[in-house]
C-alpha cells in the first residue's frame, strides 16, 4: 500500500514536520509516532494530544478519532494535520452569576462534556442540564444563525406584535440551547466566551431537597427569576409569601429594627406589575416573620417547594400561532412542553387550555414554519401549529423521551447512571400497557417522525439542512399482548429450588403485606380515657412503647431493604437467595407488626389533628413500597435492577416520613446530609473511574479483555448506584447498627467492584498513562468509599462529649498499672510517668475547657476544684518521677514515684467520676435500646417461623419466653426513655437498671428456646432469620450485663431512696385517682376488666407479701444491697398491685366499693413506704432491738392493710360475711351448758339429716361458683353460712339429747371441726376466686369441700339411730358426691402419683372393692348388719381411691399428649409449704392441749420433725437452683430459722415427755410460737407467683384422650351410687328378689367400668404414642443416610440443595446435634418415672433427627467434587447411623410402660 504523506503541525510550537504513515494506520498510533520522532511533541500527557484536521471554517474542522484508521478520514498526500492538545479553558456561569472555569475536551461532543462539567460543580443528573450561548446582538441580527422568529424592520406588523408578546411572557424559544450532539467548535462557541448554565429538563428535580445543596441553590435562582421576569404568573399575595421568603434567604432571621418599609429595592423583591402596589413591603416583612429561625438551606428548600405547586412550573413555553376554530384566523397561543404532556395554555393568564400526555402522541413532525402533532387514536385530527421553533420543540420532547428511556433501561447505561436521583425515581410515564419496542435509525430526508407512545421512543439526534427540508422519524404503534393462565418463557431456564422457594417466601409475604395494607385503615377505637395521672402515664407510656417498637420495627424494614439490594447485586448464579428470603421475611414480618403499632400509636394521636390520619397514610405509604419491591426482586419477573433500586429508594423515604410523622425522625440531619455528600462522593469518583476505564477500554487490542473491562466498569458504576441506593434507604434510620452495617456491606461492594475493575485494566493494556489515571481514579473512590465508611463508623460513638475523659482516664490507668509492674526499673519508671504526665495535664485541661463552657455555676465549680486536685497530684508525681531520675539506683525514691502515681490514680477516679458515671448511663441506655429491638426483632421472626416449626413442644416453650420478653419490654423502655428524658436524675437511672436487670433473664431464655426452635423450622428463610435475631439478641443481652453491671457499680446503692420515691409515686396516683372516682370521671384503661383486674390484684398480693418478707429478713440482717435489692421487687411488685386496685374501682359499679379499694389500696402505700422507711433506718442502726420492733409492727400493719385491700374485691365482702357468720355461730358451742331441747329425739334426727345434706349440697355450689363469677360467689357464700347455722343448730339439738357427758362432749367436738372444715372451705374459695392461676388451688378446694363431708360423716355417725346399715350408705354416697367432682375436667394433679402409681392403685382399689362388694351381698343375705357396714364403709374408700386415681391418670395422659402445653417446674412448691404449714400447726396445737396423751405428744413431735426436716430440703434445694441472689439468702436463712426453732421445740418436748407438767407444757407452748411464726413466715414468702410452677395447658387432643378414663370412672360412680342404694333398701328387707336381680345388674355394670377404666388407663399411657412414631421416624432417617452412604461410595450423591447455603447447613448440622444431646438426660428422666413429660420429650428428641440428615446429607453433596464427598461422609455418616441406633434402641425400651417404670 502507498504511504500517505502528511505535514505534522505540533501547534504547541508552530514546527511543521512531513511524515510518511500507511493508510491503515489507527489514529492513536499515528500519535505515538509523532511524539516519539518529533521531541516537541512530547511534552505534556500523550492522552492530553491529538490530531486536529483543520478548515477555513473553524466550524468545520474535525478531530480524529483514536479508534478510526488514517484512510477513514479520506487524506491525502500533503494534507495538514494539527498535532495539538486537546483540553481547552471554558468559563461556565451559573444563574447565581458564579463563573467556573474548567478544562474541557474540544473533541467531545456537548453532552459528553456535560458530564464533567456538572461533575465538578456537584451535580450527579447531568442530562437535565444544558448549556446556552449568550448571543450578541450583532448575531441576533443575523437571521440564519438562530431559529427565533426575525426581528428585521421588514417583519410585518402581527410579527412585530408576536415579538413584543413573545418578550412579555419570556417564552423559551429566545434561548438559544447548544446542541448536545455538537461539539463547541462546531457551534463556534469561543474559549473566550461565557457559557451558561441553566437546566432545560424539568425530570427529577422533585427529590433535590437539602442533602444537595449545589443544585437545590440552581433551582432556587433560577424559579427566583422566572417569578420576578413574570415567566410564572402569581397572585399578590403569593408573591408577597415568595418574597418574605427571598428576605429570609438573603438577610436572614427577621429583626424588627432593621427590617422596615424602605430597606428592600422591590424591583429584586417583586414582579414588576406588583412593585408599586400599597403595602406590598409591609406584607413581606410579614412573611419574613413567619420564617423565624430557618436557615438559608431550609429557606430555599421551602421556596422551591412553593413554586413546584406553581402550574406553570416546570413547563417550557413556546410562542406559537393557531387556528381559530371555525374560522381562518391565526391566534397566537403558548404550546407548553412538560415531562408528562403537551398542552395548550391561554397566552394573557398562562391557564391551561388542554392538555395531551406524551403517551397519547404518536407522531410529530417539524417544519421550518409550523409543528404538528398526531395523537392517533387519542384524537381525530392533527394539531398544528404556525412556529419557527419547531425543531427546538421536537428536541424538547426527544430530550424528555431519552430521559425517561435511560431511567427506565438502566441495564443499558454507562457511566453516572448509579446517581442518587435514579434511586429515588418515583415519576413514570409508562402507560399500563404491556409494550414491545423496536429500534429505528434515523434517516436525512424531509421528515422526522417520533413517538412516546409506550412509554418512549429511542432516536439519535438530528442532522440540520436547508429551510425547505425537514427531517422525520417513526416508530411502529404500540403491540399489546394479554396472557391469561400460566405464563411460560421458553426462552427463560426455569426457577432452581432456591428461586422458588424464594417465590413461595415471596408471595407469602406479598399477603401478608397487603394483609397489612388493608388493616392500615382505620386506626384502633380506644375507649374514652380518664384525665387522672394514671390515665396519663398510661397514654404517655404506651405512646413510647409504640414508637420504641415501630422505630425498631422500620430499623428492621430499611435494614432488610438495604440487606435484599445488596444481596442482589451480583450475578444470579451466585445469589444466595435463602439470605434474600430471610431478608424479605424480615421486611414482611415487621411490617405486619408495625401496623398493629402504628394503629394503636395513631388512636392514641388522635388528640394531635390531623397527626394520626397522617401517620396512617406514612405507614400505607410504606406498605405499598414494600409491595414494590416484593413484586420486583420476583425471580420470575426479571425486572430491571434500576427497579429495585428505585423501590428500594422509595422505602427508605416512606419510613423516614413514617418516623417523622411519629416524632422519631433523625435529629441529626446535619450527620444525613454529611452522608449523601459523601454517598455522592463515591458516585462522583466512580464516575470518573468508569470514564478512564472507557479510556483503556477503547484501546485495548483483545475483544475479550475489552469486555472484562466494560463489564468491569459497568458493575462499578452499578454498584455505586447501589451504595446510593442503600444509602437512601438506610439514611433515615442509621441510628441502628443493623442499618449501620448494611452501609458498610455496601460499601464493600463497591470497593470490591473497584478492585476488579483496575484489575481488568491492568490485564487489558500496558499503557501506562492509562493505567495510571485508572489507579488514580480508583484511590479516589477508595478515599472517597473509606471517607464514607468512616462517617458511619463515627456515628456509632458520637454523642459521647465525654470521650476525651474516657481516653485519658484509660491512659492513666494503663500507665499507672506499668509504673506499679516496673518498680525496681527506675529508667522504665521515670518513662512511664511522663506518659502520665502528659495523659492527666490532658484531662486536666478539658476539664477547664468543659468548666469554661459548663453554664451551671456549681458544675463549673465542681470542675474546677477536681482539675485542681488532679493538677496537685500531678505536680506531686513529677517531682517524685525528678528525684527517681535522680537518683535511680534508690529504692526510696521509686518507692514515692509508685505512691505519687496511686495518689494520682485516686485522684483520677475522684475527678473524672461524674464523666464516667454519664459514659456508663449512656451505654446503658444504648445497650437497653438495642436490647429491646433485637428482642422485638426475634418475637417477630419467633411469629413469622410459627406456622412451619414442626416441634409443637419447642414451639410452645418459644411462645411462652416470648410471652415472658413481651412483657419486660416495656419496663426496658420506660427505663430507657425516661433516663434519657432526666439524663441528671438518678432516680430515672436506677429505674432504668432495675428494668435491664429483670429483662436479662426472660432474655437470656428466649435466646435459648429460639435456638433451639431453629433446627426444626422447615422454611429456610424463616429460620436463618430466627436465627440471626437470636444471635443478634444475645450479642445486645452479653452488652446489657456488662452495661447494666457497671452503671449499677457507678450510681451506687440507692435502691431503697429509689424505691420510697416509687411507692410514694404511687400513692400520689392513687389519691388522684380517688378524686377522679369521686368526680365520676375514673375511667378503666383499654383491657382492662373487673375479673381480670381482681385476679390480678388477688395474685400480686402474694408476691407483695413475698417480697416485703424478703425486706424484712434483709433488713433484720444489717446487709444494705440485698434490703435494697428487695426493696425495689417490694415497689415494683406494689405498682402492679396500684395499677390492679384502680382497674378494679374503675371497672366496678358500684361508688363505694370503688372508694373503698382505693382507699385501702392507698393504706398499703403508705404503710410500705413506712416500712421501707423503717427498713432503712434498721440498717443504720443494726441489731437495734426497737427499730426491729418498729418493723415487725409495721409489717403487721401492711399485712393487715394488704388483707384489706384484697377483701375490697368484689364477692370477697360476701365470703367475709359468711365466715363470720360461721364464727358468729360457732360461738353457740362455747358455752358450759348446752340449751334444753325443744324437740322429741325422732324429729330433732330427720331434722339434723336434711340440714346436713343441705349443707353437703351447699359445699359442693361453693366449689363450683369459686371457678364462675364473683357474684355467684357472693350467692354459694351465702347460702352456706345459712345453711351452717340451721345444721349447727340441728347438731347442738341432738347434743342435747346425748345423755352421756362423754357422748355430749364428742358431739360438740365435732361439731367445732365441721366449722373449722367449713371456714377452710370459705377461705379455700375465696384463694380460689382471687387467683385461679394459683398452682393446685382447685384441688386444695376439693380436698377441704371433702373434709366437710367427712365431719358430716362422723357427727351423723355419731348422733343419729336409724334402721340397720342406713347410716353407713348415706355417708358413703355423700363420699361419693364429694369425689366426683374430681372428674371435671382434671386441668390439674390430684395428688402425687405417677402414671404407673395410679395403675397400681386402680389395680389394688379394684381387688379392694370387689372383695367388699361380695361381702355388701352376703352380708345382706345373712344379714349381719355390722359387718355390712363394715364392707359398705370399706368400698366406699376404694371407690374413693378408684376416683382420685383415675382423676389423677387422665391428667397425665392429658397433659402427656404433645399438643398440649406441659407445665414448667417451680422453684418451689407452695403447696407443699402449705401442706406443711398446715400440719405443723395442728401438731403444735396437740402438742399444748393439755388433754394431749404422751403417746399423742410423741407422735406430734414426729411430724413436727418431717415437716421441717422437709421444709428445711425444699429451702436447701431452691437455694441452689435460683439465680435471684436475695432469694437464695433468704432460703438459706428461713432454713436456719425453722431449724434452730424445731431444734428449742424439740427440747422442750423431751423436758415435757420426762415430767408433764403444766410448767412443761407452758415451756413447750411458748416453744411452738416462734417456729408457727418461722414456718408461716417461709409459707408468705414461697406464695411469690415467681416461684411457682407453670401449670400444664391441656390441648383438644389432649382432653379427647382424656375421655375414656373419664368415663369408664363415671360410670364406675353412677352404678356405684345406685349398688349403694339398692343395698340399703336390700339391709331392711333382705328377702325381696326384683331387688336382689336390680343389685347384681349393678354389680356387673360397676365390675364392667372398673376393667374399662383399667383398660383405658393401659391404653392410654403416656408416651406410647410418641414411642412408636419416634421409632418410625428414625428408621425412616437410618434408611435414608444408609441411602445416602451408598450414593457418595458410588460418586452418584444427588442431595444437594441450592436452597440453602453451606453455612446454613453447617449450622443446621451443629445446632440439631447440640439439641439431640441436650434431650438425652430429660428423656431418660421422664421415661424413669415422668409419664407426663415422656410423649414430649420424646417428640421433640425425634423432630431432631430428620433436620440432622438433611444438613448432613445436604452437606456432603455440596463439598467440591465427588472424591471429596467421598472422603468426608464417611465417619460423619458412621457416626450418625451409631447415633440413630442408639436413639432407636432407647425409644424401644421406653414404649414399654407395663409395671411400672424400667431402669
Amino acid at each position: 500500500m502507498v504511504a500517505l504523506s502528511l505535514k505534522i503541525c505540533v501547534r504547541q510550537c508552530n514546527v511543521v514536520k512531513t511524515m510518511q504513515f500507511e493508510p491503515s494506520t489507527p489514529v492513536y498510533d499515528a500519535c505515538r509516532i509523532i511524539r516519539e520522532r518529533v521531541p516537541e511533541a512530547q511534552t505534556g500527557q500523550a492522552s492530553d494530544y491529538g490530531l486536529f484536521l483543520s478548515d477555513d471554517d473553524p466550524r468545520k474542522g474535525i478531530w480524529l478519532e483514536s479508534g478510526r484508521t488514517l484512510d477513514y478520514y479520506m487524506l491525502r498526500n500533503g494534507d495538514v494535520l494539527e498535532y495539538k492538545k486537546k483540553q481547552r479553558p471554558q468559563k461556565i456561569k451559573m444563574l447565581d452569576g458564579a463563573v467556573k472555569t474548567i478544562m474541557v475536551d474540544d473533541s467531545k461532543t456537548v453532552g459528553e462534556l456535560l458530564v464533567t462539567i456538572c461533575s465538578r460543580i456537584g451535580i450527579t443528573n447531568y442530562e437535565e442540564y444544558s448549556l446556552i450561548q449568550e448571543v450578541m446582538e450583532e448575531k441576533k441580527e443575523d437571521g440564519h444563525e438562530t431559529g427565533t422568529l426575525k426581528k428585521d424592520r421588514t417583519l410585518l406588523r402581527d410579527e412585530r406584535k408576536m415579538e413584543k408578546l413573545k418578550a412579555k411572557l419570556h417564552t423559551d424559544d429566545d434561548l438559544n440551547w447548544l446542541d448536545h450532539s455538537r461539539t463547541f467548535r462546531e457551534q463556534g462557541v469561543e474559549e473566550s466566551e461565557m457559557l451558561l448554565l441553566r437546566r432545560k429538563f424539568f425530570y427529577s428535580d422533585q427529590n433535590v431537597d437539602s442533602r444537595d445543596p449545589v443544585q437545590l441553590n440552581l433551582l432556587y435562582v433560577q424559579a427566583r427569576d422566572d417569578i420576578l421576569n413574570g415567566s410564572h404568573p402569581v397572585s399578590f399575595d403569593k408573591a408577597c409569601e415568595f418574597a418574605g421568603i427571598q428576605a429570609q434567604i438573603q438577610f436572614g432571621p427577621h429583626i424588627e429594627q432593621k427590617h422596615k418599609p424602605g430597606f428592600l429595592d422591590l424591583k429584586e423583591f417583586l414582579p414588576k406589575e406588583y412593585v408599586k402596589q400599597r403595602g406590598s413591603e409591609k406584607k413581606i416583612f410579614l412573611n419574613h416573620r413567619i420564617c423565624g429561625e430557618m436557615t438559608e438551606i431550609e429557606s430555599k428548600v421551602k421556596y422551591v417547594k412553593l413554586a413546584r405547586s406553581l402550574p406553570t412550573y416546570g413547563v417550557s413555553f413556546f410562542l406559537v400561532k393557531e387556528k381559530m376554530k371555525s374560522k381562518n384566523k391565526l391566534v397566537p397561543r403558548l404550546l407548553g412542553i412538560t415531562k408528562e404532556s403537551v398542552m395548550r395554555v391561554e397566552e394573557k393568564t398562562k391557564d391551561v387550555v388542554q392538555e395531551w400526555p406524551l403517551t397519547t402522541v404518536k407522531r410529530w413532525a417539524a417544519s421550518p414554519k409550523s409543528f404538528t402533532l398526531d395523537f392517533g387514536e387519542y384524537q381525530e385530527s392533527y394539531y398544528s401549529v404556525q412556529t419557527t421553533e419547531g425543531e427546538q420543540i421536537s428536541q424538547l420532547i426527544a430530550g424528555y423521551i431519552d430521559i425517561i428511556l435511560k431511567k427506565k433501561q438502566s441495564k443499558d447505561r454507562f457511566g453516572l447512571e448509579g446517581d442518587e436521583e435514579s434511586t429515588m425515581l418515583e415519576e413514570s410515564v409508562s402507560p399500563k400497557k404491556s409494550t414491545i419496542l423496536q429500534q429505528q435509525f434515523n434517516r436525512v430526508g424531509r421528515v422526522e417522525h417520533g413517538s412516546v407512545a409506550l412509554p418512549g421512543i429511542i432516536r439519535s439526534g438530528s442532522v440540520g439542512g436547508p429551510d425547505n427540508t425537514f427531517n422525520m422519524g417513526t416508530m411502529p404503534s404500540a403491540q399489546q399482548q394479554v396472557t391469561t393462565g400460566q405464563m411460560h418463557r421458553g426462552h427463560m431456564p426455569p426457577l432452581s429450588l432456591a428461586q422458588q422457594a424464594l417465590m413461595g417466601t415471596i408471595n407469602t409475604s406479598m399477603n401478608a403485606v397487603q394483609l397489612a395494607q388493608a388493616d392500615l385503615g382505620e386506626v384502633d377505637n380506644l375507649p374514652p380515657l380518664g384525665q387522672d395521672m394514671a390515665s396519663r402515664v398510661w397514654v404517655q407510656n404506651k405512646m413510647d412503647e409504640s414508637k420504641h417498637e415501630i422505630h425498631s420495627q422500620v430499623d428492621a424494614i430499611t435494614a432488610g431493604t438495604a440487606s435484599v439490594v445488596n444481596l442482589t447485586a451480583g450475578d444470579v448464579t451466585d445469589t444466595d437467595y435463602t439470605a434474600v428470603g430471610c431478608a424479605i421475611s424480615t421486611i414482611s414480618s415487621n411490617l405486619t407488626e408495625m401496623s398493629r403499632g402504628v394503629k394503636l400509636l395513631a388512636a392514641l394521636m388522635e388528640e394531635q389533628v390531623g397527626s394520626g390520619q397522617n401517620l396512617m397514610a406514612a405507614a400505607r405509604t410504606l406498605a405499598g413500597a414494600v409491595s414494590d419491591l416484593l413484586r420486583s426482586v420476583e425471580p420470575a419477573a426479571g425486572e430491571p435492577r434500576q427497579t429495585v433500586l428505585t423501590a428500594a429508594g422509595s422505602i427508605g423515604q416512606a419510613s423516614g416520613d413514617l418516623l417523622r410523622q411519629m416524632g422519631e425522625g433523625e435529629t441529626d440531619e446535619r450527620f444525613q446530609d454529611i452522608l449523601m455528600s459523601l454517598a455522592k462522593a463515591v458516585a462522583n469518583a466512580a464516575a470518573m473511574m468508569v470514564l478512564k476505564a472507557k479510556n483503556v477500554a477503547q484501546v485495548a487490542e483483545d475483544t475479550v479483555l475489552q469486555n472484562q473491562v466494560i463489564s468491569a466498569a459497568t458493575q462499578c458504576a452499578l454498584s455505586t448506584s447501589q451504595l446510593v441506593a442503600c444509602t437512601k434507604v438506610v439514611s433515615p434510620t442509621i441510628s441502628s447498627p443493623v442499618c449501620q452495617e448494611q452501609l458498610v456491606e455496601s460499601g464493600k461492594l463497591v470497593d470490591r467492584s473497584v478492585e476488579s475493575c483496575v484489575k481488568a485494566c491492568l490485564s487489558a493494556t500496558d499503557d501506562g498513562e492509562l493505567l495510571k489515571q485508572v489507579g488514580a481514579a480508583a484511590n479516589t473512590v477508595s478515599q472517597a468509599l473509606s471517607d464514607l465508611l468512616q462517617h458511619v463508623r463515627n456515628y456509632a460513638s458520637c454523642g459521647e462529649p465525654i470521650g476525651r475523659y474516657d481516653q485519658a482516664t484509660d491512659a492513666i490507668m494503663t500507665v499507672t498499672e506499668s509504673i506499679f509492674t516496673s518498680m525496681g526499673d527506675a529508667g522504665e519508671m521515670v518513662r512511664q510517668a511522663r506518659v502520665l504526665a502528659q495523659a492527666t495535664s490532658d484531662l486536666v485541661n478539658a476539664m477547664r475547657s468543659d468548666a469554661e463552657a459548663e453554664v451551671d455555676v456549681d458544675n463549673s465549680k465542681k470542675l474546677l476544684a477536681a482539675a485542681k486536685l488532679l493538677a496537685d497530684a500531678t505536680a506531686r508525681m513529677v517531682e517524685a518521677a525528678k528525684g527517681a531520675a535522680a537518683y535511680p539506683d534508690n529504692e526510696d525514691q521509686q518507692q514515692r514515684l509508685m505512691e505519687a502515681a496511686e495518689g494520682l490514680r485516686v485522684a483520677t477516679n475522684a475527678a473524672a467520676q461524674n464523666a464516667i458515671k454519664k459514659k456508663l448511663v449512656n451505654r446503658l441506655e444504648m445497650a437497653a435500646k438495642q436490647a429491646a429491638a433485637a428482642a422485638t426483632q426475634t418475637i417477630a421472626a419467633a411469629q413469622n417461623a410459627a406456622a412451619s416449626n414442626k416441634n409443637t413442644a419447642s414451639h410452645q416453650q418459644l411462645v411462652h419466653s416470648c410471652k415472658a420478653v413481651a412483657d419486660h419490654i416495656p419496663q426496658l423502655v420506660q427505663g430507657m426513655r425516661s433516663s434519657q428524658a432526666q439524663p441528671e436524675e438518678l432516680n430515672a437511672q436506677l429505674t432504668l437498671i432495675m428494668a435491664s436487670q429483670s429483662f436479662l433473664q426472660p432474655g437470656s431464655k428466649m435466646v435459648t428456646s429460639a435456638k433451639s426452635t431453629v433446627p426444626t423450622v422447615m422454611d429456610q428463610a424463616a429460620a436463618m432469620q430466627l436465627g440471626q435475631c437470636a444471635k443478634n439478641l444475645a450479642t445486645c443481652l452479653a452488652e446489657l450485663r456488662t452495661a447494666t453491671q457497671k452503671a449499677h457499680e457507678a450510681c451506687g446503692p440507692l435502691e431503697i431512696d429509689s424505691a420510697l420515691n416509687a411507692v410514694q409515686t404511687l400513692r400520689s396516683e392513687l389519691q388522684d385517682a380517688r378524686m377522679a372516682a369521686h368526680d365520676g370521671q375514673l375511667k378503666p384503661l383499654p383491657g382492662e376488666s373487673l375479673e381480670k383486674c381482681a385476679q390480678e390484684l388477688g395474685s400480686t398480693s402474694k408476691a407483695v407479701g413475698s417480697s416485703m418478707a424478703q425486706l424484712l429478713t434483709c433488713a433484720a440482717q444489717g446487709n444494705e444491697h440485698y434490703t435494697g435489692v428487695a426493696a425495689r421487687e417490694t415497689a415494683q411488685a406494689l405498682k402492679t398491685l396500684a395499677q390492679a386496685a384502680r382497674g378494679v374501682a374503675a371497672t366496678t359499679k358500684e361508688p363505694q366499693s370503688a372508694a373503698a379499694m382505693l382507699d385501702s389500696a392507698q393504706y398499703v402505700m403508705e404503710g410500705s413506704a413506712m416500712l421501707i422507711h423503717e427498713a432503712h433506718q434498721a440498717l443504720v442502726s443494726p441489731g437495734d432491738a426497737e427499730s426491729q420492733q418498729r418493723l415487725a409492727q409495721v409489717a403487721k400493719a401492711v399485712s393487715h392493710s394488704l388483707n384489706n385491700c384484697v377483701n375490697c374485691l368484689p364477692g370477697q365482702k360476701d365470703v367475709d360475711m359468711a365466715l363470720r357468720s360461721i364464727g358468729e355461730a360457732s360461738k353457740k358451742l362455747l358455752v358450759d351448758t348446752l340449751p334444753l331441747c325443744t324437740k322429741p329425739f325422732q324429729e330433732a334426727q330427720t331434722e339434723l339429716n336434711s340440714t346436713a345434706a343441705e349443707l353437703n349440697h351447699s359445699a359442693g355450689d361453693v366449689v363450683h361458683s369459686s371457678r364462675g363469677t364473683s357474684s355467684q360467689l357472693a350467692v354459694a357464700s351465702g347460702k352456706f353460712s345459712e345453711d351452717f347455722d340451721e345444721f349447727l343448730d340441728a347438731g347442738i339439738e341432738m347434743a342435747g339429747h346425748t345423755q352421756c357427758q362423754e357422748d355430749q362432749i364428742q358431739v360438740i367436738g365435732n361439731l367445732k371441726n365441721i366449722s373449722m372444715a367449713s371456714s377452710k372451705l370459705l377461705l379455700a374459695a375465696k384463694s380460689l376466686s382471687v387467683d385461679p392461676g394459683a398452682a393446685n388451688a382447685k384441688n386444695l378446694l376439693a380436698a377441704a369441700a371433702r373434709a366437710v363431708t367427712e365431719s358430716i360423716n362422723q357427727l351423723i355417725t355419731l348422733c343419729t339411730q336409724q334402721a340397720p346399715g342406713q347410716k353407713e350408705c348415706d355417708n358413703a354416697l355423700r363420699e361419693l358426691e364429694a369425689v366426683r367432682g374430681l372428674l371435671d375436667n382434671p386441668s390439674e394433679p390430684v395428688n402425687e402419683l405417677s402414671y404407673f402409681d395410679c395403675i397400681e392403685s386402680v389395680m389394688e382399689n379394684s381387688k379392694v372393692l370387689g372383695e367388699s362388694m361380695a361381702g355388701i351381698s352376703q352380708h345382706c343375705k345373712m344379714g349381719n348388719v355390722p359387718a355390712f357396714g363394715d364392707c359398705v364403709g370399706v368400698a366406699s374408700k376404694a371407690l374413693c381411691g378408684l376416683t382420685e386415681a383415675a382423676g389423677q391418670a387422665s391428667y397425665l395422659v392429658g397433659v402427656s399428649d404433645p399438643n398440649s402445653q406441659s407445665g414448667h417446674e417451680g422453684l418451689v412448691d407452695p403447696i407443699q409449704f402449705a401442706r406443711a404449714n398446715q400440719a405443723i400447726q395442728m401438731a403444735c396445737q396437740n402438742l399444748v392441749d393439755p388433754a394431749s396423751s404422751p403417746s399423742q405428744v410423741l407422735s406430734a413431735a414426729t411430724i413436727v420433725a418431717k415437716h421441717t426436716s422437709a421444709l428445711c430440703n425444699a429451702c436447701r434445694l431452691a437455694s441452689s437452683k435460683t439465680s435471684n441472689p436475695v432469694a437464695r439468702r433468704h432460703f438459706v436463712q428461713s432454713a436456719k430459722e425453722v431449724a434452730n426453732t424445731t431444734a428449742n421445740l424439740v427440747k422442750t418436748i423431751k423436758a415435757l415427755d420426762g415430767d408433764f407438767s403444766e410448767e412443761n407444757r407452758n415451756r413447750c407452748r411458748v416453744a411452738t410460737t416462734p417456729l408457727i411464726e418461722a414456718v408461716e413466715n417461709l409459707s408468705t414468702f414461697s406464695s411469690n407467683p415467681e416461684f411457682a410452677s407453670i401449670p400444664a395447658q391441656i390441648s383438644n387432643e389432649g382432653t379427647a384422650a382424656q375421655e375414656p378414663i373419664i368415663r369408664s370412672a363415671c360410670s364406675m360412680l353412677d352404678s356405684s351410687t345406685m349398688l349403694l342404694e339398692t343395698a340399703r333398701s336390700l339391709i331392711i328387707n333382705p328377702k325381696d328378689p326384683p331387688t336382689w336381680s336390680i343389685l347384681a345388674g349393678h354389680s356387673r355394670t360397676v365390675s364392667d367400668s372398673i376393667k374399662s377404666l383399667i383398660t383405658s388407663i393401659r391404653d392410654k399411657a403416656p408416651g406410647q404414642r410418641e414411642c412408636d412414631y419416634s421409632i418410625d421416624n428414625i428408621n425412616k432417617c437410618i434408611r435414608d443416610i444408609e441411602q445416602a452412604s451408598l450414593a457418595a461410595v458410588g460418586q452418584s450423591l444427588q442431595g444437594c440443595r441450592d436452597d440453602i447455603s453451606l453455612e446454613a447447613l453447617q449450622e443446621q448440622l451443629t445446632s440439631s446435634v447440640q439439641e439431640i444431646g441436650h434431650l438425652i438426660d430429660p428423656v431418660n428422666t421422664a421415661a424413669r418415672g415422668e409419664a407426663a413429660q415422656l410423649g414430649h420429650k420424646v417428640t421433640q428428641l425425634a423432630s431432631y433427627f430428620e433436620p440432622l440428615i438433611m444438613a448432613s446429607v445436604g452437606l456432603a453433596s455440596k463439598i467440591a467434587g465427588p472424591a471429596a464427598a467421598d472422603e468426608h461422609p464417611g465417619p460423619d455418616q458412621n457416626l450418625i447411623r451409631v447415633c440413630l441406633a442408639d436413639a432407636l434402641c432407647s425409644q424401644g425400651r421406653r414404649r414399654q410402660p407395663q409395671g411400672g417404670p424400667h431402669p
